[in-house]
């Protein structure tokens, strides 16, 4: 039994809070697969979620035979996460840990988990406050575990996702301080559609700068999406960005610090 798996030894029942990425994957693989262990995994199908990252997560529940949930509510609805402060993530994260735990006492779960990964706390992670709050525990966290130790787990158990890029919600494309609407996030979540079309695999991020669009690609599809400048320039006008930058991504770089995300 691995380290992540003996985590588990000794709780009854637990919430994973799945988002479809490696990390919670294995959190979730994990408590399914701990002797004596009652596991769900739950999902936040909110506005700032992708459709892609919806049905990863399903995917995910289903290949690993977990019990799934899914949660439905918009985050638009509260001014304090609107507003787009630098605090938008810890009401993000309240929203969600509320939820989570409602649910976990209605249906008599005893301990919540999520995907938080020791790499996390490197990062400006003001969400990490609002699950402390709610007592969510994070196992990779606690046991130190970083991205790469944690791919090769996943790949080592078969998980599809153990090379999936890392995310992020769509709002972390929008700098601090612009407010958060409904039509901003549907935008972004297009034009990320048609940047993949071109860059399949690697992050792939369209920061909304107002009228201007900040593509961010691995370095290995910097010079494609020149060359696809033309069709893609055309298809960004059609959503309102007048204007088209191109930048390699960088995790944890002073290109996403100045954005948040």
């Amino acid at each position: 039994m691995d380290d992540i798996t003996e985590w588990f030894l000794g709780i009854p029942s637990v919430i994973v809070a799945l988002s479809g990425g490696v990390d919670s994957a294995l959190v979730a693989y994990a408590a399914h697969n701990c002797p004596d262990t009652k596991a769900m995994a739950v999902t936040a199908d909110y506005m700032t979620l992708a459709a892609d990252e919806l049905q990863s997560a399903k995917d995910v529940a289903e290949q690993i035979g977990i019990k799934h949930q899914i949660i439905r509510y918009s985050e638009l609805n509260d001014e304090r996460f609107t507003r787009n402060g630098q605090d938008r993530c810890y009401h993000c994260r309240t929203q969600m840990g509320r939820r989570l735990q409602v649910l976990s006492r209605r249906l008599g779960y005893a301990v919540i988990v999520d995907g938080t990964n020791a790499d996390d706390i490197s990062d400006y992670r003001p969400g990490m406050r609002a699950t402390a709050e709610y007592d969510i525990r994070s196992p990779l966290l606690e046991l130190g575990m970083k991205k790469p130790q944690i791919r090769a787990q996943a790949l080592r158990v078969g998980l599809d996702v153990y090379d999936r890029p890392s995310n992020s919600c769509l709002a972390s494309r929008i700098p601090w301080g612009r407010r958060i609407t409904a039509q901003m996030l549907a935008r972004i979540e297009v034009a990320e559609k048609y940047v993949r079309g071109i860059a399949p695999t690697g992050p792939v991020r369209v920061r909304d700068m107002g009228g201007t669009a900040r593509i961010e690609v691995s370095k290995d599809y910097i010079r494609q999406i020149h060359k696809s400048m033309g069709s893609l320039n055309k298809s960004l006008r059609l959503l309102g960005f007048n204007n088209i930058m191109v930048q390699e991504y960088v995790m944890g770089g002073a290109n996403t610090n100045d954005i948040h995300g």
